[in-house]
């Protein structure tokens, strides 16, 4: 089955969905023939503008907060897939205000997933990130517990009709709020290009290559799947080169500003524990649910058999892209488009 067999005709939901991956994903919905796309947001004003760069009687828009369950069941009737994107991502704003991050990363993904199971919801796809992998800031962790809340849920229901499913992915390029656009902006505005530890290693992804990986979820998901698509990684230093080589800045100015709060210097996409129950699927890695039930002698007698691993899957080991193949990488995103005019 497509994706535009799958969807045609049906309802899909999707939280947070007038941010960067709510867009993407809307435009794609629309082409492939849905019956409606209802839309839960807080933002009232990114709402209108939704409605009116879309101009389809097909989007229906939801104000409310995945924080408050009745919003979020409200805009969950007759819906028959779900992609939960609403979450709190700046890593520095969850350092200063984890209980926020709790609150709507982690309680309100738990109102996702109870409301969607209400509805007969047929497939709930969860949005993570690579920073829940050996978390060590607030996001990370409110995202890590995020994935435990979904995969908590269709083990405790395995007779649910309700397919919960999550991907992870490492840094959209040119989403809101990413690096990408900070240095389009600098550069345009003659400021040096600021980098907080030039040897840091991000996993790259384009916005349409993320919407790939959440309908592979969605096709191929079993319940409590967890799924990463293969991505490529670069040094901040090369990123920034990059940037400044395809705009056609030669020498850019770079300042260096320091690690910020709670960052990594290099991020993973998979632990070794994962990369051992992992299922190779070309693109695509499946880590399958880990289905035992509450027995304490599974986890402290009996165990399990799989061989040990000493590897993850990192933006350190992954490929990694120089400063050639990385301004390549970026020509192919409509933002670096001739006709785009750089509107940033």
């Amino acid at each position: 089955m497509t994706v535009t067999n799958a969807v045609h005709g049906a309802t899909v939901g999707i939280t947070g969905g007038t941010g960067s991956f709510g867009s993407t994903m809307v435009d794609h919905l629309l082409r492939r023939g849905v019956s409606a796309v209802h839309i839960l947001s807080r933002d009232e004003a990114k709402q209108d503008d939704m409605r009116r760069r879309f101009d389809d009687g097909r989007l229906r828009f939801f104000l409310g907060d995945v924080r408050d369950y009745d919003s979020v069941a409200a805009s969950m009737i007759g819906v028959d897939f779900v992609f939960h994107a609403a979450a709190l991502k700046q890593v520095p704003s969850c350092e200063f205000f984890p209980q926020q991050a709790v609150k709507t990363n982690v309680m309100g993904s738990h109102n996702v997933v109870e409301a969607a199971g209400a509805a007969g919801v047929r497939s709930v796809v969860f949005l993570s990130t690579d920073k829940a992998v050996y978390p060590v800031n607030a996001m990370g962790m409110s995202k890590a517990l995020m994935e435990k809340t979904a995969q908590a849920f269709a083990r405790n229901n395995p007779r649910s009709k309700t397919v919960v499913s999550v991907t992870r992915y490492g840094n959209v390029m040119c989403s809101r709020g990413s690096v990408i656009p900070l240095f389009m902006r600098q550069l345009q505005l003659g400021q040096p290009m600021t980098i907080t530890e030039p040897r840091m290693t991000r996993f790259l992804m384009s916005l349409n290559e993320s919407v790939d990986l959440v309908e592979h979820a969605f096709l191929h998901a079993e319940p409590g799947d967890l799924f990463v698509r293969k991505a490529p990684a670069a040094t901040l230093d090369v990123l920034a080169r990059a940037v400044a080589g395809v705009l056609g800045y030669q020498d850019p100015v770079v300042k260096l500003i320091g690690t910020r709060h709670g960052e990594k210097l290099h991020e993973t996409l998979l632990s070794r524990e994962e990369m051992v129950k992992s299922i190779d699927e070309g693109d695509y890695f499946r880590v399958p649910l880990d289905s035992r039930s509450l027995q304490y002698e599974l986890y402290f007698e009996e165990g399990s058999q799989d061989t040990v691993r000493t590897d993850d899957f990192t933006s350190e080991n992954t490929e990694r892209l120089d400063v050639a193949a990385t301004m390549a990488l970026l020509r192919t995103l409509p933002e670096f488009s001739p006709l785009s005019g750089l509107d940033l």
